[in-house]
């Protein structure tokens, strides 16, 4: 079962990593949805648990497990080609401060990178990884 992205589908910074996952997934392992549409809602609203404030981060649903912010990405990273799964070390650094550098990016997000009109729509050859 392939891991599944959530992510903010109008963000630059958000598009841009999906993108480069993208790239470094050679095996298509992950799927992806963007958070502003309905699946990844629905897909959301199965986790009752979730706060709020987790349901805007970047979001890796996998073997029926949530993982958001930093732990999202450093899992998403160990999965990629190359050099980038050696970057999973940093799961030892704990998730308080981890996070505390992950939320000031994602605060500030729209601001250094930008922020697009409508989310971002991927080209035909990469629509199957998508699940909207």
């Amino acid at each position: 079962m392939p891991g599944i992205i959530l992510f903010d589908g109008v963000c630059n910074l958000c598009t841009g990593s999906v993108q480069f996952v993208i790239r470094h997934d050679p095996a298509k392992y992950f799927r992806y949805a963007s958070l502003q549409g309905k699946t990844a809602q629905q897909l959301l609203d199965a986790y009752h648990h979730l706060p709020a404030t987790v349901k805007d981060s970047f979001i890796l649903l996998e073997n029926g497990k949530i993982y958001t912010r930093s732990t999202a990405a450093l899992r998403v990273i160990k999965k990629l080609n190359g050099l980038w799964p050696l970057l999973y070390i940093f799961i030892i650094i704990p998730p308080f401060i981890r996070n505390a550098v992950y939320n000031r990016i994602a605060r500030n997000r729209y601001r250094w990178f930008g922020k697009k009109d409508a989310c971002w729509v991927p080209t035909k050859e990469l629509n199957e990884l998508f699940l909207e």
